[in-house]
């Protein structure tokens, strides 16, 4: 062969090997095929859902370009690297880095993708944040999954092992030269490459680039949820947690004056003062029960207690125990969570805090000392106060947030004696109660007024109690109604050793849900999935059935009024006693959309906020379980009400406004 063959051989062989790119370009390919596949396969799962979204094809044009912009943030390490693939001595080491590099970033692609599924089935939602939070909690997670999704895991992980070696054998593939290209050709094409890149990552040439609000397509948040991938809703989760403060404003701002006069422009707010310029939303709340001495108060904070489950509010009759107890009692006939995880629950209902798209409260970092709870409201003025769990308190970061904020004792999974009943999530709820009722006897004899928190669990997945002790209500046995109804029934037996007690005639009690078990649906927000259970009862408590829409914010100063504690504190929500004919409003915020719902005369009336800054009107009927989303415009001054609610909690948390140690000036 002449030398000019060989020399074109060889020229034509390194095209061919791409130099430097050949595990670049491979990767994209794989990665947006192997995407593109996925989707499919969810597609054709999901396809009753899809198809009355009528955007199939849309789907899968924008999921191909939300594909790109993942595959090219894997990219972009590698190829600001490129160029030392022409320096001595670095050729050899760049390449074993960019193989080693494209591996792993398939490997998590597949990894995520085979993920999906089991999630979705969880969440109603591909992997989004909570993928990552609840890696801070190895024992309970890798728990849950060996119980309650064991075939999944091990299917998954065998997959991704599986799909690994073949892409391996793909990227060893071909007789290559590893050797680099000079460096003009290097450079040149590298500029090209830069190019390439940021195009892909910013996918559009409007002022910000594209990010999951530009792929929300549909009214169907699940649906949504399939144009992106798994990894990318994953990577954009964890760069959003360092914009936490500043959540609020991806549906807008409005100055800080006209945001506090409309967030405190509620019927219920009225009779008080707000005159504290350093804390805006710090008044005096005089007690409507008026006592020589005030209640205990202990709340019993159910797991995933929607009120899918409670026949009185439309659901199963799998809560026996509570449908007597709300006959005792105040009952929330129409009482919606602001949230859809524990978290949120617990900020709601112990704090009185409203939700924003960040984190909860709870776990954020300017929240653990100094931040209004009931806790620290009531130790001020003199009270005991505890918070009781069966599993680890550590856990959700509850043990610091309690701790910091007025709780003085932590009882948890192992300061509960010969429990009869131990699974992934810790004590049984039996073995919480009786450990409950211990402790309450023990507060009540010390003649100091007293606040528990009474925190369940055995109402979560994988949905494990022990046997014997009620008629199951299907098989097999470890189902969320199963679950529900040994809740429930370790609930009665409490209560009917509490009515016995000595604390039972000074002591409040509340029954609340921190959230529905699973939030999920094919509207924008599943409003329904919001409703929840709520009960007030003990001491002189008169039965009534309240029908007003409430909020989970509105119990805390609901119970301080009650309890006879006037107190000076930050909370906005609503004091029953005070008014309750009102028409009422609740908050939802479910992933990146926020709602605010109000009283109308025959149904629901919602404005929602989309993380676009863009706003939509719905209507919910709920006896029909139905939101129904209108394509007339929201008004400006409708929105700027809902845009001033969810922006005020980012204020009051960033600006740290809402402290325990707000004072009140009166005029």
């Amino acid at each position: 062969m002449s030398a000019v063959s060989v020399e074109k051989s060889s020229f034509v062989a390194n095209l061919f090997c791409l130099g430097p790119y050949r595990y670049l370009i491979r990767t994209a390919v794989l990665g947006l095929v192997l995407l593109s596949l996925s989707r499919l396969a969810l597609v054709v799962w999901q396809f009753d859902r899809v198809a009355q979204t009528d955007v199939l094809m849309q789907l899968f044009v924008q999921g191909i370009r939300a594909d790109i912009i993942v595959v090219c943030l894997l990219l972009v390490l590698p190829v600001l690297l490129i160029p030392l693939s022409s320096v001595r001595y670095l050729g050899k080491f760049w390449f074993q880095f960019s193989y080693y590099w494209c591996l792993a970033a398939l490997v998590l692609l597949v990894f995520m993708e085979l993920a999906t599924p089991a999630f979705i089935l969880q969440y109603d939602v591909r992997p989004n944040r909570l993928f990552v939070e609840y890696l801070k909690y190895p024992k309970e997670v890798l728990s849950t999954l060996w119980f309650g999704f064991r075939v999944p895991l091990v299917l998954g992980v065998v997959a991704t092992l599986v799909l690994t070696w073949f892409m391996r054998r793909i990227y060893r593939s071909g007789k290559c030269s590893l050797t680099s290209w000079s460096v003009g050709k290097t450079m040149g094409l590298w500029c090209l490459a830069l190019v390439l890149i940021f195009a892909g990552v910013r996918s559009t040439t409007d002022h910000r680039p594209a990010n999951p609000a530009l792929f929300a397509i549909t009214s169907d948040s699940m649906v949504n949820s399939l144009v992106l991938s798994s990894a990318y809703s994953v990577l954009y989760a964890i760069y959003n947690l360092k914009h936490e403060a500043h959540s609020s404003e991806i549906y807008g701002k409005l100055p800080t004056e006209q945001m506090l006069k409309q967030s405190l422009d509620w019927p219920w707010l009225k009779s008080y003062q707000f005159t504290n310029p350093n804390y805006p939303t710090a008044h005096w709340q005089q007690a409507v029960m008026k006592r020589e001495k005030p209640l205990n108060l202990v709340i019993v904070l159910q797991e995933s207690l929607g009120a899918t489950f409670v026949k009185s509010l439309g659901g199963l009759a799998v809560t026996p125990e509570l449908e007597q107890l709300k006959q005792q009692g105040i009952w929330f006939d129409n009482l919606y969570a602001t949230g859809t995880r524990s978290v949120r629950g617990i900020e709601a209902v112990v704090a009185g805090f409203p939700p924003t798209p960040a984190q909860s409260t709870v776990k954020l970092s300017n929240s653990q000392q100094h931040f209004t709870t009931l806790a620290s409201i009531l130790q001020s003025v003199g009270y005991q106060t505890q918070f009781i769990y069966g599993g680890e308190a550590h856990f959700d970061n509850m043990r610091s947030f309690f701790s910091g904020n007025g709780v003085a004792q932590i009882v948890e999974q192992h300061q509960i004696q010969n429990p009869v009943f131990t699974g992934s999530w810790g004590a049984s709820d039996e073995d919480l109660f009786n450990t409950a009722h211990q402790q309450l006897q023990a507060l009540h004899q010390q003649r100091k007024p007293f606040f528990s928190l009474i925190f369940t669990s055995s109402n979560h997945e994988p949905f494990e109690f022990p046997d014997g002790r009620i008629d199951l209500h299907e098989e097999p046995k470890a189902t969320v109604n199963n679950a529900v109804k040994y809740a429930d029934w370790a609930m009665g037996q409490f209560f009917k050793k509490a009515k016995q007690s000595d604390y039972w005639q000074d002591t409040l009690f509340l029954i609340v849900a921190d959230h529905n078990n699973r939030v999920y649906g094919d509207n924008l927000i599943p409003v329904e999935k919001f409703h929840i259970p709520g009960l007030i009862l003990g001491a002189d408590t008169k039965p009534e059935l309240l029908k007003t829409l409430a909020s989970q914010i509105d119990l805390a100063p609901t119970l301080l009024s009650m309890m006879g504690v006037s107190s000076c504190h930050t909370m906005t929500g609503r004091d029953f006693t005070l008014d309750n004919t009102s028409p009422g409003r609740a908050l939802l915020q479910f992933e990146n959309y926020f709602a605010l719902m109000q009283q109308g005369p025959q149904q629901q009336e919602l404005v929602i906020l989309k993380p676009d800054g863009k706003s939509v009107a719905g209507v919910y009927q709920s006896e029909q379980q139905n939101l129904h989303l209108s394509k007339q415009p929201v008004s400006l001054v409708d929105k700027n009400k809902a845009l001033a609610l969810v922006q005020l909690p980012s204020y009051l948390y960033r600006e740290q406004k809402n402290s325990s140690e707000a004072t009140c000036i009166l005029r």
